[in-house]
């Protein structure tokens, strides 16, 4: 488990206990761009096949802000769902969070960390991000498809794929 303090008293850490899921479902589906409307439960799933990061007032040990990174721990992670609770931005704790995963995922080994923004690549380049180039980069995204928020599997079949030789 990964813990760290800042001088302010604000706490980070990867305990899953201390994670208010309650919380994170609510500032995701609610208040975040790219996670309007995100059952609870998808959030829980996520969170349970991921590392989360929770960042703790000083005052209350109240839960202000979020990262899950999805990772193998040895070469590669995702950083996702960084969330800073709005009463608490303007501290440095968004800039602070993703310093502090980049530091915990490089002890691990990991060299190659990821994440996507509509607005913050300020924050991300001040601990190291950059743009990645588009030309190595391909994806498959079915997020416009209708899921069942049970198996996250399509509801009706979809053509079925074939490969030709």
């Amino acid at each position: 488990m990964f813990t760290l303090a800042r001088d302010d008293g604000y706490t980070i850490s990867t305990d899953p206990a201390r994670l208010d899921l309650d919380l994170v479902h609510t500032w995701l589906s609610r208040d975040a761009y790219w996670a309007l409307g995100r059952d609870r439960e998808t959030v829980t799933r996520a969170f349970a096949g991921s590392v989360g990061f929770g960042v703790y007032r000083p005052a209350d040990g109240q839960q202000v802000a979020v990262a899950r990174v999805i990772t193998d721990r040895a070469t590669f992670a995702y950083l996702c769902d960084v969330y800073v609770d709005r009463v608490e931005r303007g501290r440095g704790l968004g800039t602070w969070l993703a310093g502090a995963v980049r530091d915990h995922l490089a002890e691990l080994g990991v060299r190659r960390i990821l994440l996507a923004t509509n607005d913050a690549h300020g924050v991300y380049a001040k601990v190291g991000f950059s743009g990645v180039r588009a030309d190595r980069w391909m994806e498959f995204d079915q997020r416009d498809q209708v899921v069942s928020p049970l198996t996250s599997k399509d509801r009706q079949p979809s053509t079925p794929l074939t490969v030709e030789p």
